[in-house]
């Protein structure tokens, strides 16, 4: 299935013990959260419609990597505000993978949201290292969905003085 990526809101009453324990703060069935089938399930068919609103969650399924590249610092440049929402790796080990998992407290969040703000197709466009093909403009029309995902999820948070938790896995 992939390493795919989901955030869910919290409430900033909820920032200590969201810091302390993210985890609790996650879905024990984010997958179904996003694609919208009953949790737990075994056999059941998507609605592809997720689920939790999208105030409260945001998934990104695997433009999350491609999210993390575009805002990580590059030679001679910081890392961009929003990286602090990318950020992390899974370990890899001979079974599958460890998850990553943080939080991010309300105040961190405009910062985060105004970085995303300044990013549209354009600069996708122009940042993006793939060579001119057809993949390419599949590849845009996917980041450029999952960007927009993004950038409405943190502006919503900034708007309800919220925070977030991120699991990558």
């Amino acid at each position: 299935m992939g390493i795919r990526y989901y955030a869910y809101a919290f409430d900033p009453q909820n920032a200590d013990l969201a810091v302390a324990d993210p985890d609790g703060f996650i879905s024990a069935d984010p997958l179904a959260d996003a694609w919208g089938f009953p949790h737990g399930a075994e056999s059941a068919s998507p609605t592809f419609e997720q689920a939790v609103p999208p105030r409260d969650m945001l998934y990104l399924d695997k433009a999350w990597s491609a999210f993390q590249s575009l805002t990580r610092a590059a030679e001679g440049h910081s890392a961009r505000p929003s990286f602090r929402m990318f950020e992390g790796a899974v370990v890899q080990h001979a079974y599958g993978w460890e998850r990553f998992v943080r939080a991010l407290v309300p105040e961190e969040m405009p910062a985060i949201a105004a970085d995303l703000a300044d990013m549209d197709q354009d600069w996708l466009e122009r940042h993006l290292c793939v060579p001119p093909q057809r993949d390419s403009d599949e590849e845009l029309e996917y980041l450029t969905e999952f960007l927009g995902r993004a950038r409405r999820f943190t502006a919503s948070l900034v708007e309800d003085g919220r925070g977030m938790v991120y699991m990558i896995g």
